[in-house]
């Protein structure tokens, strides 16, 4: 077995990552070291290489999108096999024994660690993942059509779960999450409207070719009352916008990590039991629940691949807008 490895690592935020040669690690009780096919490069990773995340360790390794082949098996990993092609999420590590773990809400976990912010992620060529955070995956589809489901999938369904019974969501930012929620929300037979910047006429387009009901700009005026919004795009100022746009009863979803401030607004906007909720990670539960309706009901993905040692043009062309639905490592 080769005795080092490629990956791209960022030495502190704001600076281009650097492509690295290290030693690849050994797993230690409980652990896989997996050989990477595929590596998602989500929104999250530029809130990391911008330095937006208050509990990223630098230098870092980033990547929480992974798609892999189990290597070497660590003590007391007996329920996985060599070569078993497995993903790994975003939350790699949790207590177990704190009140939000032992009442089924591990996201919340005050010492949970995360892949690619304080454990190395997927972004090079090996890496190594606690066995319990790793869900088995299936031999098809490939890996990059697979990849995006373990974040941007992940996060729009959990989001999607505090919409109970909302047929009619409004959908703000419509990039790798908004393409798979748009989709299962037309599986279930709802409607939902997308929101872009302004002039995007090209994820205006992707998005009504999903499906959508309805696609323009953010501040444009829209047809019908919301009974949900779901925000995906880290920007503040949608909340008070989205909110204004639900019926009485309706609930605004921010499903980001990260997002500027929330201007202030008029307190009738809230009023008649309207909500504003955030989404914090994702649990080993939404994992299971997902994968498993996924694999009876397929999703379309649209990824892009780039080469490992073009991380840096992946992440460029996401903060630009210029990818539709997902962009994926290759190593």
């Amino acid at each position: 077995m080769l005795r080092t490895m490629r990956v791209m690592r960022l030495q502190q935020p704001g600076l281009p990552l650097v492509e690295t040669e290290v030693p690849i690690p050994r797993p230690q009780a409980g652990q896989l070291l997996l050989r990477i096919e595929a590596c998602g490069v989500c929104r999250t990773d530029l809130h990391v290489c911008d330095g937006e995340l208050p509990q990223a360790r630098y230098p870092i390794v980033p990547g929480h999108e992974i798609v892999a082949r189990v290597a070497e098996c660590g003590p007391g990993t007996a329920h996985f096999t060599a070569g078993q092609r497995v993903g790994v999420p975003w939350l790699g590590w949790t207590c177990g024994r704190c009140r939000y773990c032992l009442a089924g809400q591990e996201n919340l976990c005050d010492a949970a660690r995360f892949t690619g912010c304080n454990i190395d992620g997927g972004y090079g060529e090996y890496c190594v993942a606690d066995a319990r955070f790793c869900f088995p995956l299936p031999e098809s589809p490939d890996a990059a059509t697979l990849a995006p489901l373990l974040c941007a999938g992940l996060i729009g369904y959990r989001a999607l779960r505090f919409a109970p019974g909302a047929q009619s969501v409004g959908i703000y930012g419509f990039g790798a999450a908004a393409h798979i929620v748009a989709q299962v929300l037309r599986q279930d037979g709802r409607e939902f409207f997308a929101f872009t910047r302004a002039g995007d006429e090209a994820s205006q387009g992707f998005a009504r070719k999903l499906g959508a009901a309805w696609a323009g700009a953010s501040d444009a005026t829209l047809p019908v009352e919301l009974d949900a919004a779901l925000i995906f795009a880290p920007a503040g100022e949608l909340v008070p916008a989205a909110l204004r746009r639900l019926r009485k009863g309706g609930v605004v979803v921010c499903a980001g990590i990260h997002m500027s401030d929330i201007p202030s607004f008029p307190y009738a906007d809230l009023w008649g039991e309207r909500q504003i909720r955030s989404v914090a990670n994702l649990t080993r539960a939404d994992g299971n629940d997902f994968l498993t309706r996924v694999a009876a009901q397929p999703i379309e993905i649209s990824a892009t691949p780039f080469a490992l040692a073009d991380a840096n043009a992946a992440l460029a062309s996401l903060r630009a807008g210029a990818l539709q639905g997902a962009a994926v490592l290759i190593p």
